[in-house]
């Protein structure tokens, strides 16, 4: 039978439950017997799981897990620079003729205090100290959808060299076979 992930995650809990208070090993082989003819996982891969839902997995790698399978919802961080900073960054990134972002990170704390002495921009004080402490990685990944629709599009989709007639290297070439021609 093959269950959805959600319907494999009940069945789980319900046999890590009776697996774990089980009081010998025979019953804890019938009820792994169960388990794996009911969901179809791997007697070894089975056994773990149904030993380690609920409980703390360390990993080698020094991750802990937790073997519930309940899903859990990820927390969403809001944004640090936003559109107040990214506006002003795609201004100056184009006065400054689109240099990438580690160029681009190097020449803010000079560049800033110019542009808004000559009246070319204008920022809060906060905006200015986020551009002051933006990574270039952060410029770049900000930067990305304006280089996109920047790009150039391609003319050909012809491969180079395919409209080349097939020679070997070896062979004589094509200016020698057409001086062979003519006399």
């Amino acid at each position: 039978m093959e269950f959805d992930l959600m319907t494999r995650r009940k069945i789980t809990q319900k046999f890590a439950q009776s697996y774990q208070k089980a009081p010998s090993r025979k019953a804890k082989s019938l009820i792994l017997d169960e388990f794996t003819h009911l969901t179809g996982y791997n007697r070894s891969y089975a056994s773990w799981l149904l030993r380690n839902t609920g409980k703390r997995v360390r990993l080698s790698s020094g991750v802990i897990l937790v073997g519930d399978p309940k899903p859990r919802p990820r927390g969403h961080r809001r944004p640090t620079y936003g559109p107040q900073v990214l506006e002003p960054l795609k201004k100056i990134w184009a006065i400054m003729d689109f240099p990438c972002g580690r160029r681009l990170k190097a020449i803010l704390p000079q560049i800033i205090p110019k542009l808004e002495a000559f009246g070319e921009i204008e920022l809060e004080p906060e905006t200015r100290e986020l551009l002051m402490r933006i990574s270039a990685s952060t410029i770049d990944r900000g930067l990305a959808p304006e280089r996109q629709t920047m790009q150039l599009k391609p003319r050909s989709r012809t491969k180079p060299g395919t409209l080349l007639p097939d020679r070997s290297l070896s062979g004589p070439s094509l200016i020698g076979m057409r001086g062979r021609q003519a006399s």
